[in-house]
């Protein structure tokens, strides 16, 4: 605009000049038409000098603030022009460069807060595209996900709902599917909360107290059932006609002694004793169970055998607990064989250990239910070597997971480095 100005002004003062000096060659003798055409020049020279002022500068400056506005860059503000009614506008318009300013402020810091709370968050937080595709996810959505299984569930969740998802490595976790808007559209995000160490604390010390309760009642019960018929069993030993009596008396007696060693398996789930670190030759302990477990898995036709890594690795575990849970392991693996040429393979990585078998399958129903107190797939099954696995490898900070994978059952245990 300022340049047009220029432009313009420039040609018309140089058309008028040009006027005048025609007129001074034509006109030389009359002096007074040629004062006139410069006063008159002079004059046009002024009224562009002060059109300039007046209209010009102050549309230029508005044109300056539209840029600024345009460009999105609020830290600059416009000059007064000394005219009262643009800089009035020019004070409205810095006043308004200044609150944007603030607020662009504001909002730069609520969102790099709300970036660290995301980002320091022990809940996951997965935020989707338009296209329901993955853009953004904190550390703990990252860990979460690592599980392909939970990615899976996650996406069957309806917008606006939430659920609670039980995995087969007896991780529990509350998923919510909500959404917020972005530029008047609708985006997808969901929350990823771990239940699992809340649960886990509360299932224990429920089964704890029921346990507690049903040992001291069932025990001091049997104690005074057994004393009688033990006392039952010697008085009618000696008597002839007693023998069917004296059978059922000893009968008795051995279902008493049975319920109260069903009670005390129960109890000693909640006793298990603290963790005791020693350092262990994994391979070694590997190799001890199987054979343990061998002269079983001959009765019952089935060959096992271990896949050991020559890495040879160590930890830091209690060799006690960690042996029974291996032993209760391939127990399990050898119960779910029903059929001739059974197999089971204990192999052993760096940082894993798996027990393999071909045993039946395990289905996504009952693989939700694993590791829950007390259930069990089995007919005659208490519940219980499940249970006691979760709790020792809880307590050893493992990971681990039970599941199905083509036609092989796998148990696996992440060992902590």
């Amino acid at each position: 605009m300022k340049t047009s100005y220029l432009f313009v002004g420039l040609t018309i003062l140089l058309i008028v000049t040009m006027l005048t000096l025609g007129l001074l060659v034509v006109t030389s003798e009359n002096r007074v038409l040629f004062v006139v055409f410069e006063l008159l020049a002079v004059s046009f020279c002024v009224f562009l000098v002060l059109f300039y002022m007046r209209v010009v500068r102050p549309l230029q400056v508005i044109v300056n603030g539209m840029d600024l506005l345009k460009e999105q860059y609020f830290a600059s503000n416009l000059k007064h022009v000394g005219q009262p009614e643009a800089d009035r506008i020019v004070d409205i318009f810095n006043k308004m460069m200044s609150q944007l300013k603030d607020e662009r402020l504001r909002i730069e810091e609520q969102h790099f807060f709300l970036s660290q709370l995301i980002e320091a968050s022990p809940m996951g937080v997965v935020i989707l595209d338009y296209d329901r595709n993955i853009v953004r996810q904190n550390p703990a959505a990252r860990r979460f996900l690592s599980n392909e299984t939970l990615q899976k569930e996650l996406h069957l969740i309806p917008l606006g709902t939430s659920k609670t998802i039980r995995m087969s490595d007896a991780s529990i976790y509350k998923c919510t599917h909500a959404s917020f808007f972005d530029r008047g559209m609708r985006r997808s995000f969901y929350l990823v909360e771990s239940l699992t160490e809340d649960m886990f604390k509360a299932e224990k010390e429920a089964y704890e107290k029921v346990i507690r309760m049903i040992a001291h009642e069932v025990n001091n019960s049997m104690c005074g059932i057994t004393s009688t018929l033990d006392m039952l069993h010697d008085m009618f030993q000696d008597i002839d006609g007693m023998a069917d009596i004296n059978e059922v008396v000893k009968v008795s007696t051995e279902r008493c002694y049975k319920l109260s060693e069903f009670i005390t398996n129960f109890a000693n789930v909640v006793k298990i004793p603290d963790i005791v670190r020693t350092t262990v030759d994994i391979n070694g302990m590997v190799h001890n169970c199987m054979l343990l477990m061998e002269s079983r898995c001959t009765e019952r036709n089935i060959a096992i055998s271990t896949e050991l890594t020559a890495s040879n690795p160590v930890k830091h575990i209690d060799s006690v607990l960690f042996e029974q849970v291996i032993i209760n392991i391939t127990k399990n693996a050898i119960e779910s064989i029903h059929h001739d040429h059974g197999s089971i393979v204990i192999r052993t990585t760096d940082n894993t250990i798996e027990v393999i078998n071909n045993g039946d399958i395990i289905t996504p129903d009952i693989e939700k239910k694993l590791f829950t107190p007390f259930f069990s797939s089995k007919p005659a099954g208490q519940g219980l070597g499940l249970l006691f696995i979760r709790e020792v490898l809880v307590r050893h900070g493992c990971q681990f997971s039970l599941r199905s994978e083509v036609e092989l059952t796998i148990f696996r245990i992440i060992l902590q480095s």
